[in-house]
């Protein structure tokens, strides 16, 4: 159980950081770096052991025993905006009716369990001024851009050139079509 008064939600909010920190590290990496082993994998048979992990730097050794600082809400904000623009920027060119309902519903959700008040009301009217986009995978990513803009004007940001939305936020590299969302729905695809 969490402790009193602390976010029930605060562990999903790290994941999230620590993916967001993962896609701008990963393009840097090598191909058999240790730090792009899938985060979930799914099999029948026992896992392979991990190899062993490397001895903490030294820094971290002091760290150990301090404090780890709460998320600030940019920090959530940034995180949160990059799953965003990946989950569209995966969205299909022709989505079926319910991907279009799951999109906008995400976006309900979110602007209802956002972690931040202030701006989960604000992402709100934003919704209610600019209804969801979702008839397809440019139209989608167009939308949140313009959306993103919309609140980045509000804190005072520079705006994003929409028309660069692909080149920034563009589809995962994934060999065999293995990210989209159409995917197989078979779990032992090689049997």
């Amino acid at each position: 159980m969490a402790p009193s008064g602390s976010n029930p939600l605060e562990p999903v909010f790290q994941t999230v950081a620590a993916f967001s920190r993962r896609l701008l590290i990963a393009p840097d990496t090598a191909p058999d770096d240790h730090r792009l082993r899938p985060l979930l994998s799914l099999s029948l048979s026992p896992p392979a052991p991990p190899p062993p992990a490397p001895p903490p730097p030294p820094e971290v050794l002091k760290q150990k025993d301090a404090k780890v600082a709460p998320l600030t809400k940019e920090e959530v904000g940034r995180a949160t905006w990059m799953l965003l623009h990946t989950i569209a920027a995966q969205f299909p060119d022709e989505p079926t009716r319910q991907q279009k309902r799951d999109a906008k519903e995400l976006m309900a959700l979110l602007s209802r369990i956002y972690p931040c008040k202030e701006c989960a009301d604000h992402f709100k009217e934003v919704l209610k001024a600019n209804p969801v986009q979702a008839g397809s995978q440019a139209e989608f990513s167009q939308w949140l851009c313009y959306v993103h803009n919309v609140v980045n004007r509000s804190l005072g940001k520079t705006i994003f050139p929409c028309q660069r939305v692909n080149a920034r936020w563009g589809k995962l590299d994934c060999p065999d079509r293995a990210c989209d969302l159409e995917g197989s729905n078979d779990i032992m695809p090689n049997r």
